[in-house]
């Protein structure tokens, strides 16, 4: 809590923990969020269990708040595709880490 009190206001995306577009949330990661597990928000809320996209590679730039972002789609536990691919809906849709 004290940490919190010296802590601009409001805090920078990089220090949030809400969910945010994708570039938000991978920006706070090292690596810029390279082998993390992400997913929509929107699936959760669908009760769509076990689908996220594993980031293999980014391109971050604005100060993480735009880019292009790639990874390989696991939907209900299965992979999608053996390729990775680029992620779509990354600033239209609400990100959060781990599975849905």
């Amino acid at each position: 809590r004290a940490i919190l009190k010296l802590l601009p206001s409001p805090l920078p995306p990089s220090l949030r923990t809400t969910p945010a577009n994708l570039f938000q949330v991978l920006s706070r990661y090292p690596n810029d969020g390279i082998g993390q597990k992400v997913h929509q928000i929107r699936w959760r809320e669908k009760a769509i269990g076990d689908c996220y996209w594993e980031v293999t590679r980014t391109k971050l730039k604005l100060g993480g708040t735009h880019g292009k972002v790639w990874g390989r789609l696991i939907w209900r536990g299965k992979p999608v595709s053996e390729h990775e691919e680029r992620i779509p809906g990354t600033l239209k849709y609400k990100w959060s880490m781990g599975t849905s």
